[in-house]
C-alpha cells in the first residue's frame, strides 16, 4: 500500500512538472492518461523475427550471419570471471577503475556474442553457455560499476551491498541485454528448467523495474533542477524503457515506467542547449545524441508511432553535430573530455539516425565512410542497437555516399564556431562556460587543423580514474586552462563553475570573438579580455585585447602543439607537421617565446599523440594594464 501511494504521488508530481518546463517535446505530445491507452502491449511492437522464425533471422542477419556465429563460437569454452570484492575496493585504494571493469566487461561481451550467435543459428548450441553466463551475473551483488557505486551509493564507497540496485549506465546495459535474452529465449530456458527464466525476470524486476519506478534521487533523472544533465539521462532511460517494453506485463506499471522516462528525457532536452551542439564532444555523441535517437525510436515503437519526434529541429541538430564536427582522416573537433579521434565510429547509428530525421548530410556521410571502412554490426550489450543495425545493413552498404563538410558552422547557444579556410586550414573555437558536462577550464580555447590534422591542439583527457570525477578534477593538468590555448592572466588560470563564462560571443563566416574575462577569478584582476579569431585566405589571426584592474605579473599566452617546434628566431615559431610547416608570428618586442615538452605516459594520450606534445608559451616583456597581442598563423 505504501509503495502504491508513493508511486501515485510521484506520477502526480511528474504531471505537474512536465507542464511547467520549457520545450517538453515528448510529454507535450500526450499526457500520462493517453500513454496508458496507446501503449503496444504483449511485446507486439518488436520489429524483429520470433526466435523460431529461421527464415526471418536468415534474412535479418544476411551476410553477417557467419561472422556473428563465429564470434559466439569463440566463447563456447569461455570461463566466467569472478569480479572480486578486492577489485571493487581497488577503486577506493588507487582510483583504478579497470581492475573491476575488465573482468565484468569480458563476461558481458561473452554473453552478448553467445546470444547473438544463438539468434543467428537457432539450434540451441549456445544456450547452455548463455545460461551459465546469465546466472553467473545474476549471482553478483550488483550490476553497477565500482566507480558508479561510489558516486551514487549512500556511503560513497565502491563496495556493493546486499540488495544493491544502483541504477547507472552499465547496470542498465546489462538489464537491457537480459531483457532481450528473456524475451527471446525464456521458452527455450523453460524446457531445461523454469527456474532459469523466473530468476532472470525476478532480477530484472528487483534491479531495474522496481527501483526505476520508485527512485527520484538519481541526479540523471532530472528531479533536481540544479544538476547539469548529460549522456547519462538518455542512456539510462533508453535501457529502462526497453526493459519495461520487453518484460513488464502489468499495464499500469508499464505505463508509469514509460511516462517517467518521457518526463526524464524531456528534462535532458530542456536543459541542454537547443542548437544541437553536444558540449561533451564527439566521443560522447553516441551516448548522448545516439542514445536519444534510440530512446525516441523505442518510444515510437511502444506507442505505435503516436509519439514521433523525428521532425524536431533540436533532435536533428543533435544528430548532425557529429557530421559537422568531423574534420577528416579520423580527426574530430574535440573540446572537453572528447578524444581527438573517434566518436563518429558507429556509422550505422549515424545512418539510422539520419534516415529517421531525413538528414541527407548524416546519411551521405555515413554511407561514404562505410565504403571506406566496411564496418559490420557487432554483437553488443546494447542489443537494440545491434538488431536495429542489422535491419538496415544491406540498405546502408548500398546507399550512395556523398558528403561535403560545411565551410562554416555556428552553434549560438553552445558557442562552438567551426570554419574552413584556404590551404587546408580549419579552425574550431569556443566560448561557453566552465561547468559544461565533462568540462575543462577552456573558455575561449581553439584548435587549428592543417590538411585534416590537428596542429594547435586540445590534448583531451587521460584514462579515467577516481580523481577524474572528484573534487580534485582540476588538479589534473589536462583540465587546466594553462594547458589549453589560452592566456594566464596575472599568473592566474581559469576556474570551474557555472558563473565562470564567456560574454558577448559573436561569430561570422570569417571571424569569432568572445570576452573570456568572466572565466577567471577575482585574483586575476581582469576587467576585459576579448579573444578574437579571424580566418581569411591562408592566415588565421588570433588576437587578445585586454584591460586589467592592475598588472601584477607578466601575462602568458599558451599554445598546445603537436609537431616539431622551432622558436629559436624571435617573432617566429615554425611547427613541423610532417610534410608541411605552420608558421606562427608574434611581436618579439612585446612577447618572448619558450617551449616545453610535455611527456605523455597515459595510454589514452599516447594512442592519439604519441610520446609527447609541446607547450609554446609567449610571455609579455612588460607589465601593462591595457593592451593587445596578435598572432598570425599560416601554412607553408
Amino acid at each position: 500500500m505504501k509503495r502504491r501511494l508513493l508511486l501515485a504521488a510521484l506520477f502526480s508530481a511528474l504531471s505537474v512538472l512536465a507542464n511547467a518546463e520549457e520545450r517538453n517535446y515528448i510529454t507535450g505530445v500526450m499526457g500520462y492518461d493517453q500513454i496508458r491507452e496507446c501503449l503496444v502491449q504483449n511485446q507486439e511492437w518488436v520489429p524483429y523475427p520470433a526466435y523460431t522464425d529461421r527464415a526471418g533471422w536468415d534474412a535479418l542477419m544476411g551476410s553477417n550471419k557467419a561472422a556473428v556465429v563465429a564470434a559466439g563460437e569463440k566463447y563456447l569454452d569461455y570461463e566466467w570471471k569472478v569480479v572480486t570484492m578486492s577489485s571493487y575496493l581497488e577503486y577506493e585504494r588507487s582510483g583504478n577503475r579497470t581492475v573491476m571493469e575488465s573482468p565484468y566487461d569480458s563476461n558481458n561481451r561473452a554473453i552478448a556474442c553467445l546470444f547473438a550467435a544463438e539468434l543467428a543459428e537457432g539450434q540451441g548450441r549456445f544456450i547452455p553457455q548463455i545460461i551459465d553466463g546469465v546466472i553467473h551475473t545474476c549471482e553478483m551483488t550488483s550490476w553497477a560499476l565500482s566507480a558508479h557505486i561510489a558516486s551514487l551509493g549512500p556511503d560513497h564507497r565502491p563496495l556493493p551491498w546486499k540488495g544493491d540496485a544502483t541504477l547507472e549506465l552499465r547496470q542498465g546495459d546489462v538489464s537491457q541485454m537480459f531483457a532481450w535474452i528473456y524475451y527471446y529465449l525464456h521458452e527455450e530456458f523453460d524446457r531445461i528448467h523454469p527456474e532459469i527464466s523466473r530468476r532472470i525476470k525476478a532480477e530484472l524486476v528487483e534491479r531495474e523495474l522496481n527501483p526505476y519506478l520508485c527512485e527520484t534521487e538519481y541526479w540523471w533523472m532530472g528531479f533536481d533542477p540544479s544538476y547539469v544533465l548529460n549522456n547519462w539521462c538518455p542512456w539510462c532511460n533508453a535501457n529502462a524503457l526497453l526493459c519495461f517494453m520487453l518484460v513488464e506485463d502489468d499495464l499500469g506499471r508499464y505505463a508509469r515506467g514509460v511516462w517517467k522516462s518521457m518526463w526524464s528525457v524531456d528534462q535532458y532536452l530542456n536543459r541542454i542547449q537547443g542548437d544541437g551542439g553536444i558540449e561533451e564532444g564527439p566521443s560522447y555523441w553516441g551516448h548522448s545524441a545516439g542514445q536519444t535517437y534510440e530512446y525516441l525510436y523505442a518510444l515510437y515503437l511502444a506507442t505505435g508511432g503516436k509519439i514521433n519526434l523525428f521532425d524536431n529541429e533540436q533532435i536533428r541538430g543533435m544528430g548532425e553535430y557529429i557530421v559537422n564536427s568531423y574534420v577528416g582522416n579520423g580527426w574530430v573537433v574535440n573540446f572537453a573530455d572528447a578524444s581527438a579521434r573517434g566518436g563518429a565510429d558507429d556509422l550505422s547509428l549515424i545512418y539510422r539516425y539520419g534516415k529517421a530525421m531525413g538528414s541527407a548530410s548524416m546519411m551521405g556521410y555515413a554511407a561514404q565512410m562505410q565504403k571506406e571502412r566496411h564496418t559490420a554490426p557487432q554483437p553488443d550489450w546494447n542489443v537494440f542497437g545491434f538488431l536495429d543495425a542489422l535491419s538496415v545493413h544491406d540498405e546502408f552498404c548500398n546507399a550512395p555516399g556523398g558528403y561535403e563538410a560545411r565551410d562554416y558552422v555556428w552553434y549560438p547557444e553552445t558557442e562552438f564556431h567551426y570554419a574552413k579556410g584556404e590551404n587546408g586550414l580549419f579552425l574550431a573555437a569556443k566560448g561557453g562556460y566552465n561547468d559544461e558536462s565533462h568540462n575543462h577550464n577552456d573558455v575561449g580555447n581553439f584548435i587549428l587543423y592543417l590538411d585534416s590534422r590537428p596542429v594547435i591542439v586540445d590534448v583531451g583527457v587521460g584514462t579515467y580514474t577516481a580523481k577524474t570525477f572528484s573534487a580534485q578534477r582540476y588538479e589534473i593538468w589536462s583540465m587546466q586552462s594553462n594547458y589549453h590555448n589560452l592566456p594566464l592572466i596575472n599568473g592566474v588560470a581559469q576556474v570551474s563553475g557555472e558563473e565562470y563564462r564567456a560574454a558577448d560571443s559573436k561569430s561570422t563566416r570569417t571571424a569569432f570573438s568572445t570576452n573570456i574575462a568572466g572565466a577567471y577569478p577575482a585574483e586575476a584582476a581582469v576587467r576585459n579580455w576579448t579573444r578574437s579569431y579571424s580566418l581569411k585566405g591562408q592566415t588565421v589571426t588570433v588576437a587578445d585585447s585586454f584591460e586589467l584592474l592592475e598588472a601584477r605579473e607578466a601575462n602568458q599566452v599558451n599554445f598546445m602543439i603537436w609537431g616539431d617546434v622551432d622558436a629559436s628566431r624571435p617573432g617566429v615559431v615554425r611547427i613541423g607537421t610532417g610534410s608541411r610547416t605552420v608558421v606562427l608570428k608574434y611581436d618579439a618586442k612585446a612577447l618572448t617565446a619558450s617551449v616545453e615538452t610535455i611527456a605523455l605516459d597515459d595510454g589514452r594520450f599516447t594512442s592519439i599523440w604519441g610520446p609527447d606534445v609541446k607547450r609554446l608559451t609567449l610571455t609579455a616583456t612588460r607589465l601593462q594594464k591595457a593592451g593587445s597581442y596578435r598572432y598570425l598563423i599560416s601554412a607553408e
